[in-house]
């Protein structure tokens, strides 16, 4: 129903800091929430942030205080604001849109926190 485009990953030191960036384009109207999923080789994938509609956000416990999510609607984009990053992070990112009949996800974007 949409498409996802993610951006921005990359290797970064502990410490470090990354922005990642969700282009969608398609039948957006429908949307219930935007996420953001993480999953590390041998895991199953996890949500981190999501933002809905109404730009209630939530976190996962291991990110709270450190990510925030967020979106500009005139660009049709998200984003998400990872700081103080550990290597604990490290993950392939992946967009997700929600919508009441089910999701899609985008491609994914590797981030990988090493010194």
């Amino acid at each position: 129903q949409v498409q996802l485009v993610e951006s921005g990953g990359g290797l970064v030191q502990p410490g470090g800091s990354l922005r990642l960036s969700c282009a969608t384009s398609g039948s957006m109207f429908s949307i219930v929430a935007m996420g953001w999923y993480r999953q590390a080789p041998g895991k199953r994938r996890t949500l981190v942030a999501r933002i809905t509609s109404v730009a209630t956000t939530n976190y996962a416990d291991p990110v709270k205080g450190r990510f925030t999510i967020s979106r500009d609607n005139a660009k049709n984009m998200v984003y998400l604001q990872m700081n103080s990053l550990k290597p604990e992070d490290t993950a392939v990112y992946y967009c997700n849109a929600q919508f009441n009949s089910g999701f899609d996800w985008g491609q994914g974007t590797q981030v990988t926190v090493s010194s």
